[in-house]
């Protein structure tokens, strides 16, 4: 993907760099080690040649190493913040220009597990039950770009398999015991002259092709038809029997994994009907394809732009896109841990932790802004600055904002207002969900709220502090107060720590104003808050306002950073560098239509990765030469 990661590219959009500057660069910090003579670990930079395409790799990796300060190692000078990042950036661009010359292309389609959320939704869809079936599984960690649905960390393990056998097990037991779910799965009673073999084959030639996501064969029915006969000559009953058959297909890899045919072929090629209607399912719903979908796939339409367009729409206005919306947004804007693993400390906010229903709707805030976002096609750089909100009165009373605006007969639900001027409140960065998990649970961070606008907003993360960096110094007895700022004075009077605060402090001082739950105040330490910030490029602005002002003068780092996540989301991997020119292509159209949000969804389904499968890579006559772990170590 295309790797604006670095601070520079948010503070001096216009920074410069030239070839001369990165041989330069590579010379005075790389050529001791790394010279003609003896290279350590094979790699001799004056044959690094970025215009060769068999070396992007090896540019890759070592520009990532010099990004994590692997390189050069601890003890050898080390270039300066401003050097290194405009010699990553450079890497950066370059490669990326060479990779989109010839535009987008088709993305991989690696096999990966159903995670927790998944498989709960597309149980409950399958068998029409309405049980957390996923409660006992253990989480999945964030992989690709961020998310849970990665392919990188969809393993199943032995004990993993266990925990779905359990599951697979718990869930129909449930569902023969209840009368909607024995309706889906096609339990009913026997029929007269109808074989209880006969009787199985019919259930489970409705049940298997839905749990598969797409038809199947005669050799996979009689697969799990084995199952039910095994289970009739051990004396089991009809149900048991039916049960067994079908825990048999609720373990079966292509009811636990999206599994896709592969394509043989070294071109892409189109998806068939049936996996693309899966993946726009698990993509917009986070669960298994609907009758409509299926029937769709099944006549070959799902491929027609005006139909997965329309189909689109539908999906976004179904309540089952809440389960899209809530795991991208959460996961995205890091607000999944409130309530979690973050608690705001009761000492501190006793009234948010003694009111559950407020808790509730701290975290729902952000979800249901992004609904109202998709279902009116607001623009996404609402996401910054808005004139609406989604409120509640208890959320109104929070932000200080007056209850006459609020409607007499919503006061208890969430509903959508406009912004009075002066509150403060437009876009995400007046959210107290937003603004409480990039905070202490006791008091604000500057410092996390800067590098959460950086990393979140602008997919511009702080490079990795050095080690040992001491904490901020606590409150002495009998010593004056000190307000944050003044407390952060010790950090940037470090040159090595300034490098870096001069470009995360001042977003977080902007933000000051705001405690660490998001209300309004004026004082710090019985002082006045300065709100006032200035990047290391002269640009100065003052509280949040001002602040989201400087972030839609940047708008074009924001809309990649969400275009790319949300890529990454849809196709459940890790974007590659050939993927970053997809992401161009959409933000292009985001332009054309007004930065429209409903475009940001189309883009991505009808965007080259989602769509087509890539041919398989064609084995090379002669195998290039076998790098060993020790000329490989330092690239």
């Amino acid at each position: 993907m295309k790797l604006i990661f670095l601070v520079i590219a948010f503070v001096s959009p216009a920074f410069c760099y030239s070839q001369d500057a990165a041989l330069a660069f590579l010379n005075q910090y790389c050529a001791s080690c790394h010279g003609a003579k003896t290279p350590a670990g094979g790699l001799n930079i004056a044959a690094l040649e970025i215009t060769r395409p068999d070396q992007m790799d090896r540019w890759t990796r070592l520009a990532n190493r010099v990004r994590n300060s692997e390189m050069p190692p601890r003890g050898v000078p080390a270039p300066a913040l401003a050097d290194r990042t405009s010699f990553l950036n450079w890497i950066d661009e370059t490669l990326h220009s060479q990779v989109c010359a010839s535009g987008p292309s088709a993305g991989l389609s690696p096999i990966r597990r159903l995670n927790r959320a998944e498989y709960t939704a597309t149980i409950r869809e399958l068998l029409n039950i309405h049980i957390d079936v996923g409660h006992d599984l253990p989480a999945d960690g964030a992989g690709g770009q961020g998310f849970d649905n990665a392919a990188e960390v969809l393993f199943l393990s032995p004990l993993l398999a266990e925990k779905y056998m359990d599951a697979a097990k718990k869930s129909l037991e449930y569902a023969v015991q209840d009368s909607r779910a024995r309706a889906r799965i096609g339990l009913a009673s026997l029929k007269p002259g109808v074989s209880k073999a006969s009787a199985a084959r019919d259930i489970l030639q409705g049940f298997l092709p839905r749990a598969f996501r797409r038809p199947v064969t005669e050799k996979e029915l009689q697969l799990y038809l084995s199952l039910f006969r095994d289970a009739q000559k051990q004396g089991g009953t009809f149900d048991g029997s039916v049960v067994y058959m079908l825990r048999g297909v609720l373990m079966a890899p292509q009811f636990l994994f999206h599994v896709e045919a592969p394509n043989p072929g070294t071109e892409p090629r189109l998806l068939d009907d049936y996996a693309l209607a899966s993946r726009v399912s698990y993509f917009l719903w986070g669960s298994m394809p609907d009758e409509m979908l299926f029937d769709l796939a099944s006549l070959g339409k799902l491929h027609d732009p005006v139909v997965l367009n329309e189909e689109i729409g539908r999906m976004l206005r179904s309540g089952k896109s809440r389960n899209f919306i809530e795991s991208f947004v959460t996961q995205w804007l890091g607000t999944r841990v409130l309530g979690r693993e973050f608690f705001p400390d009761p000492k501190v906010f006793p009234t948010y932790t003694a009111d559950a229903d407020l808790q509730g709707e701290i975290r729902f805030q952000p979800i249901l802004f992004f609904h109202s976002m998709l279902a009116n096609n607001d623009p996404v750089t609402d996401l910054v600055d808005s004139n609406w909100t989604i409120i509640t009165k208890k959320l109104a009373e929070l932000y200080g904002i007056d209850k006459s605006l609020l409607r007499k007969e919503s006061q208890s639900q969430p509903f959508r207002i406009q912004l009075p001027p002066g509150s403060h409140r437009g876009g995400l960065l007046g959210m107290s969900a937003v603004l409480a998990v990039s905070s202490y649970p006791y008091r604000t961070s500057p410092v996390l709220r800067g590098k959460w606008v950086l990393d979140s907003i602008l997919g511009t993360p702080p490079l990795p502090p050095p080690p040992n960096v001491p904490a901020l110094e606590d409150h002495k007895a009998g010593a004056p107060l000190k307000t944050i700022r003044e407390r952060l004075a010790q950090h940037r009077e470090n040159p090595v720590c300034a490098s870096c605060h001069n470009s995360i402090d001042p977003l977080g001082f902007a933000l000051e104003n705001y405690d660490a739950l998001g209300q309004w105040r004026t004082e710090d330490a019985g002082k006045p808050i300065d709100n006032t910030g200035e990047l290391p490029d002269g640009t100065k602005f003052e509280g949040p306002d001002q602040l989201r002002s400087v972030l839609l003068q940047r708008k074009d780092l924001f809309l990649r950073n969400l275009t790319s996540r949300m890529l990454g989301y849809a196709v459940g991997h890790g974007l590659t560098r050939t993927d970053s020119c997809t992401v161009d292509a959409i933000m292009d159209q985001l332009r054309a239509n007004g930065y429209k949000s409903q475009t940001l969804i189309e883009g991505i389904v009808m965007s080259l990765p989602f769509r087509y499968q890539a041919g398989a890579q064609p084995v090379p006559a002669q195998a290039a030469p076998v790098h060993t772990k020790e000329n490989t170590g330092t690239e």
